[in-house]
């Protein structure tokens, strides 16, 4: 059966990417999500997409340089809350599927952290266009249900070839591979990011898809 996730919980216009607001409408209606993860300087797990605040905030600062309150405190200015992921767990009541991108290159300790975080979770995994994130995860807890995300750029053949490592139990690829033939002798799961239209979704509708507005 086709699974279906809402990408950075984006079911609608007018929410806010990687929200607590936009996550709750998402599980009230059933819908698993996919959500990005960073850690800040005090080693908060949070979902939030990019790796500085220019875009979203106007502020030239990373991540990893600066608190999970003193990333809050510029967000509040914007009308904005940056969750850590504990708070989406919590929300999600162990009900929806969540798959978590890991943006950033985590340390080991951030790695354990984060299998402490998800341990009791029963429907989720582990996703990184960053192979090493995976490798050393797979390494710690190879039970893990843990992916690697594919860039609309990489060859169908080194796509294929990666499939057959252990750690790579799912795949997750732009939809343009859904047009490759040679992607179907693949037997492990896949997603498609991202679907944003209605008849997309209806054609493809035997795929696993990662899309918006529902």
């Amino acid at each position: 059966m086709p699974h279906n996730l809402i990408h950075r919980g984006l079911a609608k216009k007018k929410f806010k990417e990687n929200t607590l607001q936009a996550f709750k409408y998402c599980f009230k209606r059933n819908f698993g999500i996919e959500t990005d993860l960073h850690v800040t300087r005090d080693d908060k797990i949070i979902c939030f997409h990019d790796f500085n605040l220019k875009k979203k905030f106007k502020s030239n600062k990373y991540i990893k340089n600066l608190t999970f309150n003193e990333i809050n405190i510029i967000a509040k200015k914007f009308s904005y809350y940056v969750p850590e992921l504990k708070e989406l767990i919590k929300i999600s009541k162990n009900k929806n599927y969540l798959m978590l991108e890991i943006k950033s290159c985590f340390s080991k300790n951030n790695l354990i952290k984060l299998i402490n975080q998800t341990k009791k979770l029963k429907s989720f995994s582990i996703t990184s266009f960053n192979e090493q994130n995976i490798k050393k995860l797979y390494r710690l807890k190879k039970k893990l249900n843990l992916g690697i995300i594919f860039a609309s750029t990489t060859r169908v053949n080194k796509i294929i070839q990666k499939s057959k490592l252990p750690y790579a139990k799912i795949l997750v690829m732009e939809k343009k591979f859904l047009l490759k033939k040679k992607i179907n002798i693949i037997k492990k799961p896949i997603y498609f990011y991202t679907a944003k239209n209605k008849s997309f979704k209806k054609k493809y509708k035997e795929k696993n898809l990662i899309f918006e507005i529902i």
